[in-house]
């Protein structure tokens, strides 16, 4: 059985009947390497503008990557801010950046959790990154609890926008349409009114503790 191709089958040196190059989809995304690589000639009058950065004298920002005697500065070293020892630091750097910002300083429960964080593992790890999630959301139930303890607490009907669900068509939207947040509409409601029925709760059983210390 003859292995040449057909005068209808790409031969592997031109396009195919379909637009597409011979060697496949002309996309990086494929399971196989294409072979040969295309050369930075057939890429450059393939794709406009491409290897424009190539040549270092092209770069905008290579005069950057070079050692300036006279760079300008009336500086050696920018003065530094005071040192403030809660100020949390990665464990990448040996010490703070000159500047930093102390406009919401780290406190309670949530801070003690974030300082862990930078205290104790890398950027690179996954353990820093979930510690500094899970300090935002300890955050986040302490303000609702300060919320509820105040003489103006929150909203959640109006300030979440689940009215807006009635009264702007959102129910019918969800039914019809391109919307490409139907995966996740039934973890919505426990989303947004599962934090307040959760501390609704946790209010009403400390009332109930606390009567039932009274009568006894």
């Amino acid at each position: 059985m003859s292995t040449e191709p057909s005068s209808t089958e790409p031969t592997g040196t031109g396009p195919s009947s379909t637009g597409q190059p011979a060697g496949g989809p002309a996309t990086p995304y494929v399971a196989h390497r294409r072979r040969p690589t295309p050369s930075a000639e057939e890429l450059r009058a393939r794709i406009p503008g491409w290897g424009a950065d190539l040549d270092p004298a092209d770069r905008p920002s290579f005069p950057k990557m070079q050692w300036q005697a006279d760079s300008g500065a009336r500086w050696e070293y920018p003065p530094e801010q005071p040192r403030d020892p809660r100020r949390e630091r990665s464990v990448e750097h040996a010490q703070l950046t000159p500047v930093y910002g102390t406009a919401q300083p780290l406190h309670g429960l949530s801070g003690a959790v974030r300082r862990l964080a930078y205290r104790r593992y890398s950027e690179g790890r996954a353990a820093h990154w979930l510690l500094l999630i899970a300090g935002d959301r300890i955050e986040a139930w302490g303000a609702r609890g300060r919320s509820l303890a105040s003489a103006r607490p929150d909203q959640p009907l109006t300030e979440t926008g689940v009215a807006a669900e009635v009264s702007h068509h959102g129910i019918a939207s969800r039914r019809r349409g391109s919307r490409t947040d139907t995966g996740h509409q039934m973890l919505d409601p426990v989303l947004v009114a599962g934090p307040w029925v959760a501390a609704a709760a946790g209010a009403a059983l400390g009332v109930r503790a606390l009567a039932r210390a009274a009568r006894h």
